[in-house]
């Protein structure tokens, strides 16, 4: 009887042995996603704001074809001529995300690079090649993580229609107006056409998407957060109207 007992406390303290085991595997598992994942994309997020602060800084030689840009902090209609983007380098910086609902989010705020790729994400928000560049007609879209390298998109959810999203880029200020918010199957490609939702329409709007994954924790859904452009504006003068105050 007493040989019997010994197996099964035996028996027990192994599974016990192993679901401590398993339980600290969880724990490391965790602590890497939620911390050591945010210190990767803090490092990288200094590095491309160091290089993209250097990099606006040097003179640009610009091609006799190319519009000139209109005045610092002259107001350019939405639908009138904008400097022409230029297309960037996977991987690379090219604008910074301001987003003044979000508050103190914009005491750091993130900058975009060209590319969705895990090695691209991991840096902070991506665009996707070949949508929209900002300023553009068609359909500008980001994507940027929820819940680890940096969470850059986290507090999405809290965005409503009429907020500012403000994206600046080496020239140029440009403020979208957030039209809607829905929440869509990972398979929803259709939310980044340039005419979101029919792939055969000719783009006629300056738009802006951003996608991002929902709910927290989880990539079963998307979030998708659709914006359009109310003003472009030549940097040099004050900071657009919508940043004023934060």
């Amino acid at each position: 009887m007493s040989r019997t007992g010994d197996v099964v406390r035996t028996g027990l303290r192994g599974v016990g042995q192993t679901l401590i085991t398993l339980g600290l595997v969880m724990l490391l598992f965790c602590f890497y996603e939620l911390k050591v994942t945010n210190l990767v994309t803090e490092r990288e997020q200094g590095r491309l704001t160091e290089e993209l602060t250097a990099r606006w800084a040097e003179p640009v030689a610009r091609d006799s074809t190319e519009p000139v840009p209109a005045a610092p902090g002259t107001p350019v209609e939405p639908g009138g001529p904008v400097a022409a983007p230029v297309a960037q380098q996977l991987g690379s910086g090219f604008a910074v995300l301001r987003i003044p609902r979000l508050g103190d989010w914009n005491d750091e705020p993130p900058v975009v690079v060209e590319g969705v790729g895990v090695e691209d994400l991991k840096k902070g928000p991506g665009h996707i090649p070949d949508t929209a560049l900002p300023g553009e007609i068609g359909n500008v879209v980001l994507s940027g993580h929820r819940t680890t390298y940096g969470a850059p998109f986290n507090r999405f959810d809290e965005l409503q229609p009429g907020d500012a999203v403000v994206l600046e880029t080496r020239d140029m200020w440009f403020t979208y107006e957030v039209t809607d918010s829905q929440i869509v199957a990972p398979t929803a490609v259709e939310v980044t056409f340039p005419v979101p939702g029919d792939a055969d329409a000719t783009p006629t709007k300056r738009l802006l998407t951003m996608t991002t994954c929902n709910p927290e924790y989880s990539a079963r859904e998307r979030l998708i957060i659709s914006a359009e452009m109310v003003r472009a504006e030549p940097k040099g003068g004050a900071a657009p109207v919508a940043l004023q105050g934060l």
